[in-house]
């Protein structure tokens, strides 16, 4: 068996495509299943069997490809057949080049196409390192595309709605361009086969077999990205895919070299079933799998076929299965019998940015939805749970707005818990911009041992992000030494909350005199009389309220980068820059500062800006004087938050 990945834009037709491929057998061929997100096909094609696994487009799945390819020979990036759609491409190209897979294109729905197909190659390759070679020329009728001409075989074909296309002889009005394309391509051909560069050279034929020879050589390595046309809907170019898949694509050995020795499977999406549990999608590789045997340092569960309700005691070398009742297996690893290993860095999905502030709709079912989010966490490494440090409730951290509703969806559906979302509020801080001394006397008897402690300390502030300073100059003995820490502990816990509410940092306190009683004072009395004397300085000197900001890093097509500058500046952002990015063609990483507080805002208008395609990581870089507005939009997320 042999797997291979289709992934691309929204609206692109993967669907249609993995349709007209699996039906190209027969209609109803093979069995079909939704695992975490990604479609699951297998059929069957000229005797052999196959997979495909599609990855639904959009920014907010980009997540689930990485271990979709991990565990795929090849991979098709649907496109539609427009260049100025070319940059929704982008994202996905760059995850190919990245993972080092063989990839073919296909450019869909080329029967409503007006433009010409070496403008959309030529937008595409802004986007791939690689070289991206034309295997097929079109045949028009005026604006119409009707066909298509294999540029090795040279043989024309014309498209026939729902049917295998005709074999016609080639329009005479064709030759030239044909030839040219030809030329192109074997060129390209030739830049990796030293024998086919001296045919070129001595102007030689070169033999039909010898070229499908060196292509098959040169896309299993990965040299060369093939683009092939059609239009899926109709059965148009879908054999011609299907035959380079078949020809072309390598075979599980070349993924269990890619992936080491020793592995005996790959583990791609995973999914909470009913009645099932958790069950994780494995690519069987080494010797194949079978139930009770050991995986990962424990002992497989049940086997079934993909739809969950065939039960098969083995999956042979190469073949796909789901493997329930093991609940150590983890989606996104290598496994061995003794143990396992994360799969490479650039499976990794980007950083989940889109974050809510996320808690049940009835207190009773706080435990149950603690449990029912760390499951999901457990299936999708797109998502992450964390703590919000002002509230204690969970915070929800997805790819996007779509991810979020998703687990809020299955969480209703799934797991009986109806939850409310609202904004996590930023972590604003207080500090001080002068000094202030001021003295306290703690003094309450009540019956039994008294309390007493006198303390007068200063407060100043301190540089930006230099945090909190306690130092002691008493004289005489005024304070005991014993005593002076548990000053320093009150002072820190005066600290927790000023006057706004909110954590005070950057300032330093100085223990400057005080007085003990040699029965009533003791720890306790001092650290209470710390605690109150630095309150009430802060109380008397006033605080301002500082807002976080976030260093970001804008990972974005080229063509939208300039486009950033207005965007950032717009959210009370500053720039500090982009340039081109090293590794990936076509992209820039574009880098500025923002307020916590304008994050999401920038996220959505990244989202409108860029058509998807760009994203960011953020981490704090400092604090800075909030405005009026900013406070008062956090106090109102807090209200919402309850």
């Amino acid at each position: 068996m042999r797997v291979f990945t289709v992934l691309g834009p929204s609206g692109s037709g993967k669907s249609t495509l993995v349709e007209a491929l699996a039906g190209l057998d027969g209609p109803g061929s093979g069995a079909t299943a939704q695992v975490g997100g990604v479609g699951v096909r297998n059929f069957t094609y000229l005797g052999e069997d196959w997979t495909a696994l599609e990855v639904p487009g959009g920014a907010d799945m980009l997540a689930l490809a990485g271990p979709a390819l991990a565990m795929s020979d090849t991979a098709v990036v649907c496109v539609p057949a427009d260049e100025d759609a070319a940059v929704l491409a982008a994202p996905y190209l760059r995850l190919i080049e990245e993972a080092g897979i063989p990839c073919d294109l296909f450019i869909n729905r080329v029967d409503a196409m007006t433009g010409r197909v070496r403008d959309i190659v030529a937008a595409l390759q802004a986007y791939c390192s690689h070289h991206i070679v034309l295997r097929q020329v079109p045949i028009r009728d005026g604006t119409t595309i009707t066909g298509a001409v294999d540029l090795i075989s040279e043989r024309a074909w014309q498209y026939r709605e729902g049917a295998p296309s005709a074999l016609i002889e080639l329009p005479s009005e064709m030759a030239g361009r044909e030839r040219e394309a030809r030329s192109e391509l074997l060129e390209s051909l030739a830049d990796f086969d030293d024998h086919l560069l001296e045919q070129l050279i001595e102007d030689q034929t070169p033999m039909t077999d010898e070229i499908f020879e060196v292509a098959t050589k040169v896309l299993q390595h990965s040299d060369l990205v093939s683009a092939f046309l059609g239009a899926a809907s109709h059965g148009n170019g879908v054999t011609r895919l299907m035959k380079s898949l078949r020809h072309e694509a390598p075979g599980p050995e070349a993924l269990a070299e890619r992936v080491g020795g020793g592995t005996l499977a790959i583990s791609g999406p995973a999914d909470i079933r009913k009645h099932l549990g958790k069950v994780v999608l494995l690519r069987a590789l080494g010797a194949g799998l079978s139930t009770a045997a050991p995986l990962g340092g424990e002992t497989l569960g049940a086997l079934t076929g993909i739809d969950g309700k065939t039960p098969v005691k083995s999956v042979a070398p190469g073949e796909i299965g789901l493997a329930a009742k093991s609940d150590h297996l983890m989606p996104a690893c290598t496994w061995t019998a003794t143990g396992s290993a994360e799969l490479p860095p650039w499976t990794v999905p980007r950083p989940p940015m889109v974050r809510q502030i996320i808690r049940a709709a009835n207190d009773r079912d706080d435990v149950r939805l603690s449990t029912a989010l760390g499951k999901l966490q457990g299936i999708d490494h797109g998502l992450a749970v964390a703590q919000d440090e002002t509230t204690g409730n969970a915070i929800l951290a997805a790819q996007g707005p779509l991810h979020a509703r998703q687990v809020v969806q299955r969480l209703a559906e799934d797991f009986g818990i109806e939850t409310v979302q609202a904004p996590v509020p930023p972590a604003f801080r207080e500090t001080v911009t002068r000094a202030i001394e001021h003295h306290h006397r703690h003094r309450k008897q009540s019956g039994g041992a008294g309390q007493f402690a006198d303390v007068v300390i200063a407060v100043g502030p301190e540089p930006r992000g230099a945090g909190f300073r306690f130092e002691e100059v008493v004289k005489g003995g005024a304070v005991p030494r014993n005593y002076i820490p548990s000053v320093e502990a009150g002072a820190v816990d005066g600290l927790a909350e000023g006057p706004n509410g909110y954590p005070v940092v950057d300032v330093h306190v100085t223990l400057k005199d005080g007085k003990h009683h040699a029965v009533d004072s003791s720890d306790y009395a001092f650290r209470t009389a710390g605690r109150n004397a630095v309150k009430e300085a802060l109380q008397q000197v006033g605080t301002i309220v500082l807002q976080p900001i976030l260093k970001v890093e804008i990972h974005v097509p080229s063509l939208f980068a300039g486009g950033l500058v207005p965007t950032v500046s717009g959210h009370r952002g500053q720039v500090l820059g982009f340039e081109a990015h090293p590794t990936a063609a076509g992209w820039d990483v574009f880098s500025a500062l923002i307020p916590a507080a304008a994050l999401d805002e920038l996220l959505r208008a990244l989202g409108g800006g860029t058509r998807g395609t760009a994203w960011l990581s953020a981490e704090f870089d400092h604090f800075e004087e909030a405005g009026s507005k900013d406070v008062l939009r956090a106090e109102e997320n807090a209200a919402a938050v309850g």
